[in-house]
């Protein structure tokens, strides 16, 4: 069965639309989950404007919406120590009622950092980074005591309670790329991977999947247990029906979930639309 999600990139918006289309996306079966990003600059455009934040967006939208799952796409390790993380995955979990998708990646916007003066690091420490506190994250979702000495966080007898809803913790998404340490960090710990826009280099996904099965083997995971998403870009003024040829083309690649990434100004109305044609994939 076709699987949807849709993503509202907290820049340049305001909260009281990305909650009118939340909202709206809660009415509709068709779309499972529902996503923000972990940025506090905008991206690429109109980088000067305004960002609302992550964290306090998306609790804010778990407390307005009932079905749809939720998560942001992808959480920067850079920006919060991974026990704090795991904290604030914890509590929003329960208030969400279980509906937290906890999205995870090594960090890489150089403009926010570099105005803020928070340490992103060279490609290795990044990664580093990433692999430490992604374990760091688990552990204390799913023990009820940490012991850690890494490179970058140490732990003692660390606790974290009260633990999520869901158990033994929320499903992780990991979004990136890299052949050797990404995606070996997918096949230990997510349920899903996320290649970003695989409609733009279809063969280039296909390559990394296999790559991933390849991890999937070494560490003893079962690959049907990690789902595959792809976003790909949704104007306002988009015919459904193009909507829905360009998911089903994902689909017919082997991906999983097609998260529909609303660019320009999209409201309730605009994805009623768009559920009416998805809901007959």
């Amino acid at each position: 069965m076709p699987r949807f999600a849709i993503k509202t990139a907290n820049q340049n918006i305001t909260y009281e639309r990305m909650l009118e289309i939340w909202q709206a996306a809660d009415q509709h079966e068709v779309f499972e989950s529902a996503w923000n990003f972990d940025h506090f600059y905008p991206l690429r455009v109109n980088t000067d404007g305004p960002c609302l934040e992550a964290w306090v967006t998306l609790s804010a939208l778990a407390a307005s919406t009932s079905r749809i799952r939720l998560g942001s796409m992808v959480l920067g390790m850079h920006f919060r120590h991974p026990a704090v993380t795991a904290a604030m995955a914890s509590s929003l979990d329960i208030v969400s009622n279980g509906r937290l998708e906890l999205g995870l990646g090594a960090g890489w916007y150089e403009l926010e950092t570099d105005a803020y003066g928070i340490e992103l690091g060279t490609v290795d420490e990044r990664m580093t980074r990433f692999e430490e506190g992604t374990e760091v994250i688990h552990r204390l979702l799913t023990q009820e005591t940490t012991d850690f000495q890494g490179r970058f966080y140490q732990l003692t007898e660390a606790r974290n309670e009260p633990k999520p809803v869901q158990q033994p913790r929320p499903p992780i998404t990991i979004g990136g790329r890299g052949k050797k340490r990404t995606l070996r960090l997918v096949a230990r710990y997510a349920s899903m991977w996320d290649s970003l826009f695989a409609d733009d280099e279809p063969d280039e996904w296909k390559q990394l999947y296999e790559v991933l099965l390849g991890h999937c083997e070494a560490v003893g995971r079962d690959p049907s247990e990690i789902s595959c998403s792809s976003h790909f870009r949704v104007g306002a003024d988009a015919d459904p029906a193009d909507v829905a040829k360009q998911a089903s083309q994902l689909f017919d690649a082997g991906i999983d979930v097609a998260i529909l990434v609303l660019a320009g100004p999209h409201d309730g109305a605009s994805i009623d639309r768009l559920a009416g044609v998805l809901s007959s994939l």
